[in-house]
């Protein structure tokens, strides 16, 4: 990526991220009490990581099947309540496996 490209885009995301930090010190001064307010700023940060990662999650490998079987491993161990490093082997794992099997049968 050109420089003359990509040091705007820095900029406008430090930007974008900065200001979603900030306005909400200053638009709400007092302690939030509305549980809906309070559950809606709690799961922003979850939310915004899972709409940056899923796309590229699926389009990550060569096959879109075996993403979805990293996805599916990856749901499925972090439902289970694994630590980040034993979901992250998961999902290689099951991602290669997948890969494995298709190449031997293809």
């Amino acid at each position: 990526m050109d420089n003359s490209i990509f040091f705007p885009l820095l900029l406008v995301s430090a930007l974008t991220t900065y200001l979603v930090r900030v306005i909400p010190f200053t638009v709400f001064r007092k302690k939030i009490t509305n549980r809906r307010v309070s559950a809606f700023f709690y799961y922003i940060p979850y939310t915004v990581l899972s709409a940056m990662t899923f796309p590229a999650m699926l389009y990550s490998t060569d096959s879109v099947a075996s993403a979805a079987a990293g996805a599916a491993a990856a749901i499925f161990l972090a439902y289970k309540g694994k630590n980040l490093l034993i979901v992250a082997i998961g999902t290689c794992a099951a991602a290669f496996a997948v890969s494995l099997i298709r190449m031997l049968v293809l």
